[in-house]
């Protein structure tokens, strides 16, 4: 089978599922991957045979996007805010929101030349933490998840894009924490509540941790209490907490914040118009 052959039956196999535009996407991706043929490649040697195992390998693939499998789980990694990080079912794939939240901390330390003391809470791949370790050169960051598999994973991506950070396996919401003295505070905590659901995709559902997603209908903001109550105790004075939020829940926090202390409160918005980000401080 040549390439062109591989690109009509893989995409006979997965048409049902997904849309052409994604197809396309996903076919180049399993290209880089299995065979390190970029598009450009593809396209200028479309008779180009394959091995058996090189077919093989797409075979699998096909058999897991029809599974609604992510890609970046079947190809074990994805890019975030410019860095390759491994991924695999015990952790989240980063999202771009998750990426605006990093670009805002970044913006808003770039005057700030000393050394930062940083914690990011509820790491899973590391994403977060890894950027800012990497962007902010002179941080001393932790990052803190509940999840040893999970913890795997960020040490790993740590060690591959040559940053230095401190893990720490703890349950934010029972277990205490020495350190404190913290500049930022940073948490992406799981925010979806179960009755959203039903709004969500197979691939999500069914492939992505449920420990770092959902929390009950009835305490939708029950990390971010304790996150709020860990901050005013945590951080320096004029100390930063940022976090990700439920679009949907933008006003509550806001007050649960004020409620515990915090001040200079700001909501931000998404690229997609969502209410997404908050920064608060400790005064």
């Amino acid at each position: 089978m040549n390439y062109l052959q591989l690109k009509k039956h893989f995409t006979n196999h997965v048409k049902n599922i997904y849309p052409q535009k994604e197809i396309e996407s996903f076919f180049y991706v399993l290209c880089q991957h299995f065979l390190n043929v970029t598009k450009v490649g593809f396209l200028l040697k479309p008779n180009a045979t394959l091995s058996k195992p090189e077919f093989e390998k797409f075979e699998k693939a096909i058999e897991q996007l029809q599974q609604e499998e992510p890609i970046q789980y079947i190809i074990g990694h994805t890019e975030f805010y410019g860095l390759t990080l491994n991924v695999n079912q015990n952790v989240l794939i980063p999202r771009p929101e998750t990426e605006e939240l990093v670009d805002w901390i970044i913006k808003d330390t770039i005057e700030n030349k000393g050394k930062l003391k940083i914690l990011d809470i509820g790491t899973g791949s590391g994403c977060i933490a890894i950027s800012l370790a990497n962007d902010i050169k002179s941080s001393h960051v932790y990052a803190l998840d509940i999840s040893k598999k999970a913890l795997e994973i960020a040490k790993k991506n740590t060690k591959q894009n040559h940053v230095i950070i401190q893990f720490l396996e703890k349950d934010i919401l029972t277990e205490h924490i020495e350190i404190d003295g913290f500049d930022i505070i940073v948490s992406n905590p799981p925010y979806v509540r179960n009755l959203e659901k039903k709004h969500m995709k197979n691939n999500v559902l069914n492939y992505e941790p449920h420990l770092a997603l959902f929390v009950k209908d009835k305490e939708p903001l029950i990390f971010y209490a304790k996150i709020a109550q860990f901050a005013q105790q945590k951080l320096k004075n004029k100390g930063w907490l940022y976090l990700e939020i439920n679009e949907y829940l933008g006003k509550e926090t806001i007050e649960l914040l004020q409620n515990n202390g915090l001040e200079n409160i700001t909501l931000k918005k998404d690229v997609f118009g969502a209410d997404r980000m908050i920064r608060a401080q400790k005064n």
